[in-house]
């Protein structure tokens, strides 16, 4: 038994390691491998799948209410931005002995007033050369045959590299579609008069309302989180609205001088114009641009001189969008230009002009929710 157990291997002897118990080669101390499960990559589980699916629906299914039900949106939603716009106003009116419902009708009468004015600017010059559309439209065609020679060493460099026999002639496009766009941009009177009923009892109610979101909460810092996004959001969202309201009062007045100097007709108009179309982004000074261009070119006999109050307008908008703006509004809102950019196309899309005007407080808004309600101890990469 002895010889046996010495010249025959002892299977009793084999010994199987665990991925975990081997050894690292040239560690004398023996320490274990890590184990291999730690280092596959993560795998989406189902649950998580299936939660980002249902968020994605969701996401969608607002869209599409909120699109198919504009009529009825569009007004409560502007009402709620603009309350929150002025309700510091009434807490202002509200501490020097103010009711809160009268300082509500006051707020939204006077604010209607400096609106109705900057609309009677505008809208007497915009009738005024509507009724004369055809005219203008060939004095533009006439001015316009400046490019003649342009177009047509296009259309020889077009034939020389096989491409179509040339240019059509150039056409002013037909002006159909004025009245309807207007019609459909403009809001019905049910939307007018929902919005300032919605309006008026917002701000009234905004202290009852703000605390009644609040008190929905049981838990403490729940409460203490809901009191603070609030607080946060009436606070930036004013600030917002007052700040360029007075760029945009600025960038109107230097509009107005510029169109003054140059010879422009009424530019009382277009200043206010360019002060109104400010007031949604990137849009509006590109609009204005473009309105300043065509009134140029019809009004003044040379080219050159209809392009002299659009090009100064240009130099405007591009300290006012460089310098001043960023100066002001980017230290307290701090909007990155790619977000407010995407905002604007998207709530354009969705709204028209006034989803354009809506775009950035609806963006702060956002930016203000995700600094409270999403975690900050995410994880950073590491540092060069």
């Amino acid at each position: 038994m002895g010889a046996r157990a010495e010249g025959l291997p002892c299977r009793r002897g084999v010994v199987r390691v665990l991925p975990s118990e081997r050894m690292i080669p040239g560690n004398g101390e023996g320490s274990p491998l890590a184990d291999s499960h730690s280092e596959l990559p993560p795998v989406i589980r189902r649950t998580e799948f299936v939660a980002f699916s249902l968020a994605g629906l969701l996401l969608i299914a607002v869209v599409a209410v909120l699109y198919v039900g504009r009529a009825f949106f569009l007004p409560v939603v502007m009402a709620f931005v603009i309350g929150t716009m002025l309700s510091p106003a009434a807490t202002f009116l509200e501490k020097r002995k103010v009711p809160r419902g009268l300082a509500s009708v006051l707020i939204v009468v006077a604010g209607t007033a400096v609106v109705s004015f900057v609309v009677a600017l505008i809208a007497s010059p915009v009738m005024e050369w509507s009724a004369r559309l055809p005219e203008l439209g060939a004095k533009l065609k006439d001015k316009l045959h400046v490019f003649d020679r342009p177009l047509a060493l296009w259309q020889e460099l077009q034939t020389l590299v096989g491409g179509s026999d040339g240019l059509p002639s150039f056409q002013m496009p037909k002006f159909e579609w004025v009245q309807p766009t207007l019609e459909f941009l403009s809001p019905t009177f049910t939307e007018f008069v929902l919005f300032f009923v919605t309006l008026i009892l917002f701000i009234a109610s905004w202290r009852d309302l703000r605390r009644a979101i609040i008190m929905t909460f049981s838990d403490h810092d729940a409460r203490l989180r809901t009191l603070r996004i609030l607080n946060e959001i009436e606070v930036r969202l004013g600030n917002y609205l007052l700040t360029v309201t007075v760029i945009n009062v600025g960038v109107g007045i230097a509009a107005g001088l510029v169109c003054a100097l140059t010879g422009m007709p009424n530019p009382a108009g277009l200043g206010a114009l360019a002060a109104a179309l400010n007031f949604i982004p990137i849009i509006g000074p590109v609009a204005m641009f473009a309105i300043l261009v065509v009134v140029g070119l019809v009004a003044f006999p040379t080219i050159g001189g209809g392009l002299m109050a659009a090009l100064a307008f240009g130099g405007i908008t591009f300290l006012e969008g460089h310098f001043v703006t960023p100066t002001i509004i980017g230290r307290r809102l701090a909007l990155n230009a790619l977000a407010v950019l995407l905002a604007l196309a998207f709530w354009t899309w969705l709204w028209g002009p006034m989803g354009a005007f809506l775009s950035s407080p609806l963006l702060i808004v956002a930016l203000i929710l995700k600094e409270h309600l999403l975690p900050q101890d995410s994880p950073q990469l590491p540092q060069d």
